[in-house]
């Protein structure tokens, strides 16, 4: 299971939100770049980005920061925050993107998303975020009522290798993951990447992901609050 550690950003500082809330934000370091160097040197070569800015306005505003950690860092970044259409993807794949995660994309534009995938199977990355039982996009802002089947099976068709989840309700909170939720999801769609998100507080709570044989899981706020120290990330990632 890969450990990923994250950087959100926002007006190009560090954050974290409580349960994607815009208004319970918590500033860690006002050097993005500088943060992203941190996770470099403990061993990490692939970090998880969101655009905050991205996701509520459909605009990059933080790219210019992602593109300097990967020119400047040589980091493989995956991002999500933003993304739009096929015009949106090409410009994050052209500045470097290794991994590009949509979530309203795939849900207002499913037959966009399905080509990109078709185009960029190893980079596109399907964010599905729950709340309630239900998929979330636009920020968290918007829920929609199709079952995670019907809107899966088409992409896995289509090729798709990877789904980033995040339990919103868990989200920033340093509750714990939603083990079962994550477990479920990996024995119903075993053939996918399945990447955790949300709730991680302590080194016992990934040792408990690894059990279920996820891809990979996403630890934030756990670590900028000495929940989890680097080392303790490092020490479970590739295990």
């Amino acid at each position: 299971m890969k450990v990923i550690p994250a950087i959100d950003l926002l007006n190009g500082e560090v954050v974290r939100l409580k349960k994607g809330d815009y208004d319970e934000k918590t500033v860690y370091n006002n050097d993005p770049v500088k943060e992203a160097g941190k996770f470099k040197d403990a061993g990490f070569d692939h970090i998880h980005v969101v655009d905050l800015n991205g996701a509520k306005s459909g605009s990059f505003e933080n790219l210019p920061l992602i593109e300097r950690m990967i020119n400047q860092l040589g980091l493989s970044i995956q991002t999500g925050g933003g993304v739009r259409s096929s015009d949106d993807i090409k410009q994050l794949l052209d500045a470097g993107l290794s991994g590009i995660i949509c979530s309203s994309m795939a849900v207002k534009k499913p037959a966009e998303f399905l080509e990109a995938i078709n185009n960029y199977p190893d980079e596109m990355i399907l964010g599905l975020d729950l709340k309630d039982g239900k998929m979330a996009y636009g920020g968290w802002l918007e829920t929609s009522d199709t079952p995670i089947e019907e809107f899966i099976n088409p992409m896995i068709k289509a090729g798709l290798q990877t789904v980033l989840s995040t339990d919103i309700s868990r989200d920033g909170m340093l509750s714990g993951p939603n083990v079962q939720m994550y477990a479920d999801l990996q024995k119903r769609f075993p053939t996918l990447n399945w990447i955790a998100s949300g709730g991680v507080s302590k080194r016992e709570d990934l040792a408990e992901l690894q059990k279920h044989d996820l891809y990979g899981v996403v630890v934030g706020r756990a670590y900028y609050e000495d929940k989890i120290s680097l080392e303790e990330m490092s020490d479970l990632h590739g295990k």
